[in-house]
């Protein structure tokens, strides 16, 4: 029970506002966490199979390939060698072999990752501005059918750069799925469930990722692996239909009657009287016109203006370099490693699962802080190791590779979590918003690291488990954000940050 009655698994009242603080509307007529909460949340969190797919399969779309000189010449790659043999025996076919991406241009097998990355970057912008515009439900549906269009449109592609522009659409659109998924999931769960549910957005995620490797074990052809990730979001367009659209959008853009359709019918779902919904949303609207003040907003300068917030942002914006940069890097080297590669990514996927659920239970007892340096030590140390432990036996580089997504997937939803809790509100979107964009720049540079095993297999292991140390060790110029009430200007986080600083100070003095 979170507060008030209860009946069966719907929590029947939302919790009592502090005093001074009008109640929330959605969670005042729809409660906490109910059967209508569950089931959104469970339809949305189908998107995130495709994200999965379409982020990490480059593993198997581009994975090492062996190939000889069809005139045997010893060196590969040079003007005497014209023709080339591949080693089908694992892959019948990948974008590397299908236009022959060694020697000058392996480059280009690496680009199709960046494109990818480059493509959920601009995805994250665009579908953010449409969300904003056209409510949340009509742009998920747009970034779903793109999604299927130009995925399967990648897989007939006969030219590598049409290949590349596919790819980007479909990158554009899996960025508009991941952001609008996500804003309609926060929107509409109750405030003390925003945490919980904002981690476990990741289990899908994990689960995708999970099932990759199976995929592309019975379908060794890149192509058909493309149609096969690409192919489902064809289901999603039922979203149309089905998915509702966020209620606290539509007061926000002034659809009142709208929202109180929806609102509701989620109450009736959650069993829920119905019959004051109207009367408080009209009294809601009052309010709000009544206490609507202009407030001063921040801009992107204001993240380096002062000395605190600077240092906030550097770190933050670092830890989230290092959770782009290393959980795609390492998903992707991998693959590199010796021994099955459909193992070796299974495990890797297999252990975020837990560590994704174990996020829920640390962020809580440990605190922001302990756990994100917890995880970046954990994950760096492994890494790094890998580049040095013998190959033979296989199983300890699998073992370590393991251990460290473990580590990452810890660091990921506590680096979001985190970083929305650090900035004052005037910076709160700004700042994630700048802060996720730091990820998006490390999974783009991902690939090129990952690449340098070809040229000395320990160099990508030593890059990959540095990185999160250097997380590790800026975490410690952050405060812990658990349980805090948060700052909303500028002025009262730099005052929170001296007064801490100074009871640290009173309290080494008095040792």
């Amino acid at each position: 029970m979170l507060n008030g009655k209860e009946d069966g698994n719907v929590k029947q009242d939302a919790p009592s506002p502090p005093k001074g603080k009008e109640p929330d509307i959605i969670q005042k007529s729809i409660g906490v966490l109910g059967k209508w909460h569950i089931w959104v949340c469970l339809i949305i969190f189908l998107v995130k199979f495709p994200v999965a797919w379409h982020q990490l399969s480059i593993v198997f779309i581009a994975p090492p390939i062996d190939y000889q000189c069809v005139n045997n010449v010893t060196e590969k790659c040079t003007p005497q060698c014209t023709h080339y043999v591949f080693d089908r025996s694992i892959f019948s076919s990948t974008i590397t072999t299908e236009w022959n991406l060694i020697c000058e241009k392996q480059y280009l097998a690496n680009l199709a990752q960046t494109v990818t990355m480059l493509g959920i970057l601009f995805g994250n912008m665009l579908f953010g501005y449409l969300s904003d515009r056209f409510g949340r439900r009509n742009p998920l549906v747009l970034a779903v059918v793109l999604q299927a269009g130009s995925g399967m449109a990648a897989a007939f592609s006969p030219w590598f750069f049409g290949f590349l522009v596919m790819r980007f659409l479909s990158a554009l659109a899996t960025g508009g799925t991941m952001i609008t998924s996500f804003v309609l999931v926060m929107e509409i769960v109750g405030t003390e469930w925003r945490t919980v549910l904002g981690i476990l957005y990741q289990i899908p995620f994990n689960l995708g990722h999970l099932l990759l490797p199976v995929i592309g074990y019975y379908l060794r052809d890149w192509r058909h692996f493309q149609i096969a990730i690409s192919a489902p979001s064809i289901f999603l367009v039922v979203y149309y239909w089905i998915l509702p659209e966020s209620p606290r959008w539509q007061l926000a853009v002034g659809q009142k009657e709208n929202a109180i359709n929806t609102l509701r019918k989620a109450a009736k779902c959650n069993k829920l009287p119905t019959d004051k919904i109207a009367t408080d949303v009209d009294l809601y609207l009052q309010t709000k016109d009544l206490n609507k003040v202009e407030q001063s907003k921040g801009n992107i300068l204001d993240l380096v203006r002062t000395p605190i917030i600077r240092m906030y942002t550097i770190a933050i914006c670092f830890n989230w370099l290092v959770c782009g940069l290393c959980f795609f890097g390492v998903s992707q080297f991998i693959g590199q490693l010796g021994g099955n590669i459909f193992v070796n990514v299974a495990l890797s996927a297999i252990i975020q699962v837990p560590s994704t659920l174990f996020a829920c239970w640390a962020t809580k007892a440990w605190g922001r802080k302990k756990t994100l340096i917890i995880a970046n030590v954990l994950a760096g140390v492994s890494i790094f190791l890998i580049g040095f432990v013998p190959s033979d036996p296989a199983w300890i580089k699998s073992t370590l590779s393991t251990i460290g997504m473990f580590g990452l997937a810890l660091a990921f939803p506590t680096v979001y979590i985190y970083s929305g809790e650090l900035f004052p509100t005037v910076l709160r979107n700004i700042g994630v918003g700048t802060s996720s964009m730091c990820a998006r720049i490390g999974s783009m540079v991902a690939p090129f690291v990952a690449a340098l095993a070809s040229v000395q297999f320990w160099i990508p292991p030593v890059i990959f488990g540095t990185v999160p140390l250097i997380g590790a060790i800026l975490c410690y110029k952050l405060p812990e954000t658990l349980d805090c009430k948060l700052p909303d200007t500028i002025e009262e986080a730099e005052r929170y940050e001296s007064n801490n600083n100074k009871k640290k100070d009173s309290d080494i003095e008095m040792k």
